[in-house]
């Protein structure tokens, strides 16, 4: 499965077929054998790996890979109807999820990140009557802050999902399958079908068994050359500890970019340490679509980073994503840049505009990776072209570092 595409084989994919890759002739060519075994035990002193088939392998250099799980809180109450559904990376599981869903009407989908919030609109697209319902005060408050976020909730409301921010939900209701839901201030919403999008749990279970260090989160602890606490056991992905790139706290983002990053170090580190090429921390890098508006984030919030202490300024700028603004196809677009308020290095930024949102969200997270200054935005050379970009004169990346500059010369001149 592509687990970036697992909603959409509810909406626009129609089929889950279409969202398998095919990987034989890739491993194939590079000389890969794949086995499809269960593994049982890790015996890191001898370097054996067991499976369930009876089979052992040896191993120079081990990489442990095991993804994560979604959860199912325990404390939920009627979490084990039918009809209560979670998204795993399942094709089996997925496809009979989608034909169990066929006479539903009314859906709840619980978790207002970026699955929950594309859960919602696919399944909107398909007829349903859909509630989001988010505990937080805003629907994606994780990755935005909130004048963004409210942008993103008016565009979903537009689309027909019910959003219900700022209340949880307490129990699932019904005998046998879902009858209701149950918000935490009591009230009562009739629904066929939920779907639980509250995040994912590593699957270390494996690595936890065979004396491998997990962390207090159940993350396998890893360095930034992706080595655990064995010697010639690596990690990578879902499973393995990350830490924020900007405050070097450990966190739980689990994004595939990410664990691709993290697959490059540890397969250029597996036999040669290489000093240069090391992970230096996740930089939370999101980016998805609603129709034709695309929204990504990287980095920290303004929110974020006032929590953790830091103080910023911020440049806010709202253009056009062509130029001239009437050209076919041009969409608002919409750029927040934070900066550390004394450093002038570049901490986050969220975007909002067409469907290049999610590359203009690539060129910030690459400023945060290198630790840009607000400065080398001013003297940024692009390239630009009326029917691509936006315009030279009001490049949004560059307009927003120009107001975070103003600031930083009046707090200058202040002191």
């Amino acid at each position: 499965m592509v687990p970036c595409d697992i909603r959409y084989v509810f909406g626009t994919l129609e089929s889950s077929d279409k969202n398998v890759m095919p990987v034989d002739a890739a491993l194939k060519n590079n000389n890969i054998v794949s086995v499809v075994d269960e593994a049982t035990h890790i015996d890191s002193a001898q370097k054996v790996v067991n499976f369930a088939s009876g089979e052992q392998i040896q191993y120079q250099k081990l990489v442990i890979a095991t993804g994560s799980q979604p959860l199912k809180p325990k404390w939920l109450a009627g979490a084990d109807l039918q009809r209560v559904y979670t998204i795993p990376k399942d094709k089996t599981y997925l496809d009979a999820m989608k034909a169990e869903l066929g006479d539903a009407k009314n859906i709840a989908v619980i978790g207002a990140g970026f699955i929950g919030v594309e859960m919602s609109d696919e399944l909107v697209k398909h007829g349903y009557n859909v509630t989001l319902v988010e505990k937080l005060p805003a629907i994606l408050n994780m990755a935005f802050d909130v004048e963004l976020a409210s942008k993103i909730h008016d565009m979903l409301v537009s689309r027909g999902v019910n959003v219900v921010a700022g209340k949880g939900i307490s129990k699932v209701l019904g005998a046998d399958k879902v009858e209701a839901i149950e918000l935490d201030d009591g009230q009562q919403l009739p629904m066929d079908a939920v779907i639980l999008s509250m995040g994912y749990r590593p699957n270390t279970a494996l690595a936890a068994a065979s004396g491998i260090y997990v962390d207090e989160d159940n993350f396998i602890a890893v360095d930034e050359f992706m080595r655990t606490h064995e010697a010639d056991v690596f990690a990578v992905g879902d499973c393995a500890q990350k830490r924020d790139f900007v405050t070097r706290k450990r966190v739980g983002t689990m994004l595939a970019s990410t664990a691709c990053a993290e697959a490059r170090i540890a397969g250029m580190n597996l036999f040669n340490l290489n000093v240069v090429k090391t992970f230096s921390g996740t930089i939370a890098i999101y980016s998805t679509a609603i129709g034709e508006t695309g929204y990504g984030t990287a980095g920290l919030t303004e929110q974020r980073a006032a929590e953790e202490g830091i103080a910023t300024l911020v440049g806010l700028f709202e253009g056009m994503d062509r130029h001239p603004g009437n050209l076919p196809g041009a969409h608002k677009q919409l750029v927040k840049l934070i900066s550390a308020k004394y450093s002038g290095v570049i901490i986050g930024g969220e975007v909002i505009g067409g469907l290049e949102a999610g590359e203009l969200t690539n060129v910030i997270g690459l400023a945060i990776q290198n630790r840009m200054t607000v400065n080398d935005f001013l003297v940024m050379q692009i390239g630009t072209q009326p029917c691509l970009t936006a315009s030279p004169a009001a490049y949004p990346l560059i307009k927003a570092a120009e107001i975070i500059a103003g600031k930083m010369m009046r707090n200058l001149k202040e002191h």
